[in-house]
């Protein structure tokens, strides 16, 4: 079986993996344990699975594992160890998530949203967050809470 090295929230991480094509998301939580990051429709289009690599927001889903042997890869548990990152916390004071499912997938697009665009419209942050679908319709509460990081509340 072979084995992968991946640098996940920081730190090298050592995988027996025998299939080279399955998807990083698969990786993350049967192998690494990290949970955080949660299976949706397993084609990329929700956005429940949402990581960052190289600091860029991607389905992994959708990813092989064998494409991001040598790339930084960051899940919602390595966003911020204590739940302290701006946007867990305007999460928190907006009461943003209902059931909770795609909130790590809505966290880690939003923040890699505002790396690249820290003082965006309205209407950029509606197609920022587009892709990523809330089955409780907390778009609203979404918008507020990074409109409020944005004004640094």
């Amino acid at each position: 079986m072979p084995q992968m090295h991946l640098n996940v929230n920081g730190t090298e991480q050592k995988v027996d993996i025998d299939d080279p094509s399955m998807p990083l998301l698969w990786v993350l939580r049967d192998f690494l344990n990290l949970t955080g990051t949660k299976y949706g429709c397993g084609i990329g289009q929700c956005g429940a699975c949402t990581v960052h690599l190289n600091g860029a927001a991607v389905r992994s889903c959708s990813i092989p594992v064998s494409g991001v042997a040598d790339r930084t890869i960051t899940t919602i548990e390595g966003l911020s160890a204590d739940g302290s990152h701006p946007l867990q916390r305007a999460w928190e004071r907006f009461d943003v998530p209902q059931c909770g499912y795609c909130q790590a997938g809505q966290l880690m697009t939003a923040a890699a949203f505002m790396r690249q665009n820290s003082k965006p419209t309205d209407e950029e942050i509606r197609g920022a967050m587009r892709g990523n679908l809330c089955r409780c319709g907390t778009y609203p509460r979404i918008q507020q809470a990074i409109k409020s990081v944005v004004a640094g509340e």
